[in-house]
């Protein structure tokens, strides 16, 4: 689809499901900033929440899920829940006939996430899983500059993301609601290695640390490794010091990337390959992986469902990534 084409288009007509911070600060105001995309109504179990983002983003306030599914005026929703709702009304909204656009983890199993995907295709709708940092364009520039052999032949891939401790209260810390660092910040590391190893990745190893007091687990470690023996070590925390980061090694070099997952809209992102002749950074423009991601979903609903092939962000790579997550809990239990 072109940019004339976005032109004569009718906007995805977006509903939303839960008033999560996230959706505040980040995705409803690049949703708000998207021609393709007219933000119709904001549910919340809490009238005051819901009031509250509809008086800032020019919307519809509406009480309960449920209600906002049963509108005729919504095309498609996005959903910011805990993980542990997920599944319940990601369902509810294909049951629907919407498309839906889902924060990650999609759901808290495999299992789960395959259902959830062939009831999406079996229905024609478009099942989007939101790993936003994805959709950012440093990530292609490192792709471009591996594939030319800038390092060599890659032989090892490391990555981490690691958070300081949050509130007590931070629904991170219920294991009820899909809770715990495997679920939240391990997602980042383990879909890195997927965007640059691929498919076919096996866990070899896998430690959680889990916390009695709070029932879930907040840190842990994972090793990967494809069917060629390059490995991927993966670091994940919910309180450590801050630390969002990848790494490539290869047979000649180095690639460092070293704000990886939450970049800033206005950041200008570096890029340090690292040669036995020398070291240069490469600084790149500024990117918005948020509204990359809102644009990306509304052209794949008004495509029909669809998202491209080649991007390698299809329902299918949601599935793979949770066998992944699934694999690590299963070895470190």
């Amino acid at each position: 689809m072109t940019d004339k084409d976005d032109d004569e288009r009718r906007p995805v007509r977006l509903g939303v499901l839960g008033c999560a911070d996230i959706a505040w600060r980040r995705t409803l105001p690049a949703v708000v900033a998207q021609p393709l995309v007219e933000l119709v109504a904001v549910a919340s179990r809490d009238a005051d929440k819901a009031e509250r983002f509809a008086g800032r983003f020019g919307c519809a306030a509406v009480t309960g899920y449920q209600e906002l599914l049963e509108r005729d005026d919504i095309d498609a929703v996005y959903v910011p829940l805990p993980a542990g709702l997920h599944a319940q009304w990601i369902e509810a909204a294909l049951r629907a006939g919407r498309h839906v656009l889902a924060e990650k983890p999609l759901t808290t199993d495999a299992a789960t996430t395959a259902r959830l995907v062939d009831l999406a295709r079996g229905r024609g709708l478009l099942l989007m899983e939101n790993f936003m940092f994805t959709y950012h364009a440093q990530h292609a520039e490192v792709q471009r500059l591996v594939a030319d052999g800038a390092i060599g032949e890659l032989r090892a891939f490391s990555a981490a993301f690691t958070i300081p401790e949050l509130a007590d209260d931070d629904i991170r810390h219920q294991s009820a609601l899909g809770g715990g660092a495997l679920l939240d910040v391990a997602g980042y590391p383990v879909r890195a290695a997927e965007l640059f190893l691929g498919d076919g990745l096996e866990v070899v190893g896998s430690v959680l640390r889990h916390c009695p007091r709070r029932g879930v687990d907040m840190a842990g470690a994972a090793l990967l490794r494809t069917t060629s023996g390059i490995t991927a070590q993966l670091t994940f925390g919910m309180e450590n010091a801050y630390r969002s980061s990848y790494e490539l090694w290869g047979s000649t070099g180095r690639i460092t990337v070293p704000r990886a997952f939450t970049p800033p809209p206005d950041h200008r992102p570096v890029i340090r390959v690292e040669r036995q002749e020398g070291t240069r950074e490469i600084t790149l423009p500024a990117d918005d992986q948020f509204a990359n991601v809102v644009r990306a979903f509304a052209r794949g609903v008004l495509d029909g469902g669809t998202l491209p092939r080649a991007t390698g962000h299809g329902p299918d790579a949601a599935v793979r990534h949770a066998c992944l997550v699934d694999e690590i809990r299963r070895l470190a239990s």
